[in-house]
């Protein structure tokens, strides 16, 4: 773990928001759908370019979401069972939870996994695109609802005004290029194990995959 910033974090935020793929969960949701399609080094390529900043997000999920026309959505929910969580996922959010922290994933990915992490998590919000299913097979189309690469910025700038809480009161926790906006405009952005377009923009990263290194940061016991 190491910092940008000099001085120490403020502890009491109010807001903590993150991505999903590789952050609240140990995988790329995305890339593991293409394997079961059987099409996972093209979809595992395109991801990688999206998160290096080298492909616009909104184009690369479209691309991605095509190549997974034809799965079935039984097959997408025996996939949902098998999700990992991050290393440190529970205890971290138990004790955010504790210290009156509210609660969020948003991804460019898909509402299935956000919704099951949000439930296994007890998270405030989620947030994610929604697969098109036709007789209960994928179409290849998906509604986007977290697809322009200001789009997390926009969503953590919505909840915040909800809640009644400043800005500069949120924390974001991400690990690719779609995480900028909202790292952009939160109080404290904290890369996990991420790319270096985000880790040159972050005030604090964690390079091993533990989500627990969050409490430090927050200090938080």
């Amino acid at each position: 773990m190491n910092d940008n910033k000099q001085e120490q974090p403020c502890s009491k935020r109010k807001i903590i928001l993150f991505d999903l793929d590789s952050t609240l969960v140990d995988c790329e949701v995305i890339d593991e759908l293409g394997r079961l399609n059987n099409v996972e080094k093209e979809v595992e390529q395109i991801t990688k370019d999206a998160m290096d900043g080298k492909l616009e997000f909104e184009q690369a999920l479209e691309k991605r979401v095509e190549l997974l026309k034809g799965l079935s959505e039984t097959q997408i929910l025996e996939f949902l069972e098998s999700i990992q969580l991050m290393n440190g996922a529970r205890e971290t959010l138990s004790k955010l939870k504790e210290h009156g922290y509210i609660t969020g994933v948003v991804s460019g990915g898909f509402t299935f996994a956000t919704s099951r992490v949000k439930d296994l998590l007890g998270l405030d919000y989620h947030f994610a695109n929604e697969l098109v299913y036709k007789d209960g097979i994928l179409t290849g189309e998906v509604i986007k609802n977290v697809s322009s690469r200001l789009a997390k910025g926009e969503i953590l700038a919505k909840i915040a005004e909800k809640e009644n809480i400043d800005l500069k009161d949120t924390v974001v926790v991400g690990d690719g290029a779609n995480d900028i906006s909202m790292f952009n405009i939160a109080g404290l952005g904290i890369a996990f194990c991420a790319k270096p377009v985000l880790k040159d923009i972050a005030d604090y990263c964690i390079d091993e995959k533990d989500l627990s290194h969050i409490l430090k940061i927050l200090k938080i016991e």
